[in-house]
C-alpha cells in the first residue's frame, strides 16, 4: 500500500511578517493550526520541520510533532529534506510539503492531491485552482502555473511553466497553491542542483525543477486558501475563521 508522509516547514523569521507562524487563530498558533488540518486528512505522518525551538515546542504542547533542523537552508524543499533524512522513515512513497502558513487548506484538497498521486506516479505533484478574477494574471504575490492541457477533476496534466505576472490570457492558467508531493528519490536530486538563475530571480523553488527537466503534475483545488504574509493577511484570516467557527 502507497506511503504518503507530510512534512510541514516552518520558521519564525519571515521577511514580512517575522514570527508569524505563532501568531494564534481561535487561541491555536498558526503552524499548529495547519498541523491539525493535515492530520485530519489522514493521509499519513505528519511533522513541522522548523529551525525555531520556540516552534517545536508550540507543535509539541499542542500535540504535534516537530524536528529541529538546520537555519541554512534557503528554501522550504530543503528543510523537508533534512527532516525526511532525520525521520528515517521506511517506505514512504511520497513526501507532501505543506505550507505553514495556510491554516484555512481545504482537507478534501490534500486528499484529492494524494489520489492523484497514488493514481498517476508522477515526480512531482502540485495543486491549482481557477483564476477568477483576472487582475489577478498581473498581481506578482499571486503565482501562476500553466499546463499542457485544461486542468479538470479527473485529470493531472503537465506544468509548462510558474510565472508571478501572465500577459498572454490565451494559455491553460491557473493560481498556483505552494503544496508539492515528492518522491524521495525526486527531492534528493531536487536539493542537491544549485538554484537556478530562473528560480533566484523570479523567487520560485519550483522552477528549479522545471530548468532540471523534472516533470511537474498540476491537480485541481477546489478551494485557494489564503497565504499569511502580512498583519493585514493574519487579520483577515483570523476575523474569518474565527467568524465561522
Amino acid at each position: 500500500m502507497s506511503k504518503t508522509v507530510i512534512l510541514i516547514p516552518s520558521r519564525l523569521s519571515a521577511t514580512r511578517l517575522p514570527g508569524k507562524p505563532l501568531l494564534k487563530i481561535n487561541g491555536l498558533s498558526i503552524i499548529s493550526n495547519v498541523f491539525k488540518k493535515a492530520k485530519e486528512a489522514d493521509i499519513g505522518e505528519v511533522y513541522v520541520a522548523t529551525e525555531d525551538k520556540e516552534i517545536v515546542d508550540d507543535v509539541n504542547l499542542n500535540g504535534g510533532k516537530a524536528i529541529l533542523t538546520s537555519n541554512k537552508h534557503k528554501t522550504g524543499s530543503d528543510r523537508i529534506f533534512e527532516c525526511y533524512e532525520k525521520l528515517d522513515l521506511v517506505d514512504i512513497d511520497y513526501i507532501i510539503n505543506l505550507q505553514g502558513d495556510e491554516p484555512n487548506i481545504e482537507i478534501n484538497d490534500l486528499k484529492h492531491l494524494n489520489k492523484l498521486i497514488k493514481l498517476h506516479k508522477p515526480e512531482i505533484g502540485t495543486l491549482a485552482s481557477e483564476i477568477d478574477d483576472q487582475s489577478n494574471l498581473n498581481n506578482e504575490n499571486i503565482v501562476k502555473v500553466i499546463t499542457d492541457i485544461k486542468v479538470d477533476d479527473k485529470n493531472f496534466p503537465i506544468a509548462l511553466d510558474f510565472k508571478r505576472k501572465v500577459n498572454n490570457i490565451n494559455l491553460n492558467i491557473y493560481h498556483h497553491l505552494g503544496i508539492y508531493a515528492y518522491k524521495p528519490n525526486i527531492l534528493k536530486k531536487l536539493v542537491n542542483f544549485e538554484q537556478t538563475n530562473n528560480e533566484i530571480k523570479n523567487k520560485l523553488e519550483q522552477l528549479r525543477a522545471i530548468d532540471n527537466k523534472i516533470k511537474i503534475n498540476v491537480g485541481l483545488a477546489k478551494f485557494c486558501p489564503i497565504g499569511v504574509d502580512t498583519m493585514e493577511d493574519y487579520l483577515a484570516l483570523k476575523k474569518k475563521l474565527e467568524y465561522n467557527s
